[in-house]
């Protein structure tokens, strides 16, 4: 925990850096963040730092929690956010929006609406915490998300445009992923 302390400030302001780089707004309530080594990371010595965790077993629980959130050469790993404020809001879009994490899709190439250009990669429910998360009535307003890619794939994905899209039956939008956001996802897919 003082290890922690001591390299926090300098650790804290690299990934909020790193996140700021990995955000993408699709729409006016949905935002992902693509999660990497760093950013899992910190998540976790942030919650052993607020939880005031000290024991090994302690620890463990929240790797095993976090870790399989790490994407693996050839995977783009996400937490989708519905951000909404108010209950109202809440309440209106999270009944809406029930299936959005598989309603998540990556299109490569091209225009994201055009039709047999883009090649389509939807997103996977993390499998551990689906089943926490999903519900035939509501969704959650986080939902963490895996997109596998081949090696064609990942080729056209490094060469861009990338769209980031919600083909949800009450929510479609898209966003085309920045340059820079593009060239930092890259590291991620390549061994």
């Amino acid at each position: 925990m003082r290890a922690y302390e001591r390299g926090r400030q300098e650790f804290r302001a690299r990934v909020i850096e790193l996140k700021r780089r990995r955000r993408v707004a699709v729409g006016p309530v949905v935002t992902v963040v693509f999660e990497n080594r760093d950013t899992i990371r910190f998540q976790v010595q942030e919650m052993a730092r607020i939880e005031k965790m000290t024991s090994d077993a302690q620890i463990q629980a929240e790797l095993d929690v976090y870790n399989p959130l790490i994407p693996e050469p050839g995977e783009l790993s996400a937490t989708l956010f519905v951000e909404l404020t108010d209950e109202g809001s809440l309440r209106e879009w999270l009944g809406k929006l029930v299936g959005i994490e598989r309603a998540l899709e990556l299109r490569l190439g091209g225009d994201a609406l055009s039709n047999g250009g883009p090649e389509v990669v939807a997103a996977t429910p993390e499998e551990t915490h689906e089943g926490q998360l999903t519900r035939e009535d509501v969704t959650s307003s986080v939902h963490y998300v895996r997109f596998r890619l081949g090696p064609e794939q990942v080729e056209r994905f490094a060469r861009g445009p990338v769209w980031l899209g919600v083909d949800h039956p009450a929510y479609r939008h898209y966003a085309e992923l920045p340059d820079e956001a593009r060239s930092e996802l890259v590291t991620d897919l390549l061994p």
